[in-house]
């Protein structure tokens, strides 16, 4: 097949990840991959690094200019398969290929858990212009049913799958050498790009507290919260206990070197590409119950949850993890054993690719 993707956001989070794991993989499966993006977008710029075949084009916001410019390269290629992934570039596709004859059909990736419009013009792209609908999630894929009205058989959920041999337990003191990063006390880590709804101001009071003073906060990621969180940091006499990591290549080593994985979000999410590389390392973790966590993380079993925005809950179950090691044992070691049952990367392409299979066939 030839598969186009079309993303028009510019930011960069487990969305952008996903749509590049995913042509990677179907590229090795022996796919043709097409991704169109804003040439400014950090995907563009990722794409070509990897070596998937990306065109600039003018769609990071819903205009004329870009219309025409998706329009016209549809028009121009031939296509097996179109997979938007959010509401702009879902939007310009379909009117797009309203003027265009024999069109191939479009399969819409939902990745987080936002609520989708009930209006008509929004059940018009969903429930005609587009032939498929994916989600992240089972959680997301009920919610467009039942709110939304979608037909069931035109959804399903196929979660992000990761690299479970990559994402595996390794040398803690080791990783914690590479990073320079202190092997004398608890490490707890928080890998997400920083937006509000991630929570990290939420965990940073609950960090503040903490009773064992060796005890280190790692944040990997970027993003609009950067300075707001740094004030706090600031505000909270934290700049000392608390390392902001930026953006990493690879989050592997970070991963290791971690004692506690704590990701919590309290809106948007799907599965969370971060939360299920921290389980396949065999990290104990501690979340919320938000979008489609509850498909993997199970309170007690290979999780702790907590409720969203409550800083003294996250605190409490940080302090049960420090002072519990054979709970955190066995919470990670549930953990690796759930992603190696069903976080692999070969499990979401093969899905994937029974999706753009059948719609192919309805197509006709």
């Amino acid at each position: 097949m030839h598969i186009v993707h079309t993303e028009a956001s510019c930011g960069w989070g487990g969305q952008e990840l996903r749509i590049l794991s995913e042509a990677e993989g179907m590229i090795k499966r022996g796919h043709s991959i097409t991704l169109l993006a804003p040439q400014k977008a950090k995907i563009y710029a990722e794409a070509v690094r990897r070596g998937i075949p990306v065109v600039a084009l003018p769609i990071a916001r819903k205009s004329l200019c870009g219309l025409l410019a998706v329009r016209r390269w549809l028009k121009s290629n031939a296509v097996d398969v179109v997979n938007t992934h959010s509401s702009t570039d879902s939007w310009l596709v379909a009117l797009a290929y309203r003027t265009i004859k024999d069109v191939p059909p479009v399969v819409r990736t939902r990745h987080i858990s936002t609520t989708v419009a009930n209006n008509w013009a929004t059940r018009w792209l969903y429930g005609k212009a587009t032939q498929h609908v994916v989600t992240t999630g089972e959680i997301l894929r009920q919610r467009l049913i039942t709110e939304n009205r979608i037909d069931q058989s035109r959804t399903t959920s196929i979660p992000t799958g990761i690299d479970i041999n990559h994402f595996a337990p390794g040398d803690k003191l080791a990783a914690r050498t590479r990073l320079n990063l202190a092997t004398d006390g608890p490490l707890i880590g928080c890998i997400a790009t920083l937006r509000s709804w991630k929570g990290h101001r939420y965990l940073l009071d609950a960090f503040a507290t903490i009773s064992d003073n060796r005890a280190r906060l790692i944040i990997v990621g970027d993003g609009p919260q950067r300075d707001s969180l740094t004030l706090q940091i600031d505000q909270l006499g934290l700049s000392d206990r608390v390392t902001m990591a930026g953006n990493q290549t690879d989050v592997l080593n970070w991963l290791q070197a971690l004692d506690i994985f704590v990701l919590p979000s309290y809106a948007n999410e799907g599965v969370p590409q971060a939360l299920m590389q921290a389980m396949s390392c065999g990290l104990p973790v501690i979340t919320t119950p938000v979008g489609g966590i509850p498909e993997i993380a199970f309170h007690e079993k290979n999780a702790l949850m907590v409720q969203p925005r409550d800083s003294k809950a996250l605190h409490d179950a940080i302090e049960r993890l420090i002072g519990n090691a054979p709970l955190r044992a066995a919470l990670g070691s549930s953990a690796r054993i759930a992603a190696l049952e069903g976080f692999a990367t070969e499990k979401m392409l093969t899905r994937m690719e029974a999706v753009f299979f059948r719609v192919l066939q309805q197509h006709g």
